[in-house]
């Protein structure tokens, strides 16, 4: 996890707090989404991965833009909806839209080095709404 923390820090510029819990909130939407398979395969091999996904399922969201992202999620629903409840908690660490496609970015390029592009492309096509982040 240090070195994905590390990763994530110099690539948008944020505290490493700031980057754990976004990093948190990302993985836990990727194994809410796709549970099993190369999800469960790169949260092994990520040390703190499971306590990062724990650490974000429980922090409250700040901010009335998260929280009016995260509204619009639910009336979406579906992929769709998760994909702007992701947004608005990510927001509320204070991330803007720029830092969230680079977050997405350097989560999946330290994901294929883990689980190899295959595995990674077969999280995308799981969830097509991630690969705008690619």
């Amino acid at each position: 996890m240090e070195d994905l923390i590390k990763r994530i820090r110099e690539a948008i510029g944020v505290e490493e707090h700031v980057a754990q819990a976004a990093i948190g909130h990302v993985l836990a939407f990727v194994q809410k989404e796709f549970p099993e398979g190369p999800v469960a395969d790169l949260l092994e091999k990520i040390p703190g991965a499971k306590e990062a996904v724990e650490a974000a399922a429980s922090a409250p969201v700040d901010g009335l833009g998260a929280a009016a992202l995260g509204g619009l999620g639910s009336l979406l629903g579906g992929a769709k909806g998760d994909i702007m409840a992701l947004a608005g908690k990510l927001s509320g660490v204070g991330l803007d839209m720029g830092q969230m496609q680079k977050l997405g970015h350097e989560i999946f390029a330290h994901a294929e080095q883990l689980i190899g592009k295959e595995n990674v492309d077969k999280i995308i096509a799981a969830i097509p709404a991630l690969a705008a982040f690619r």
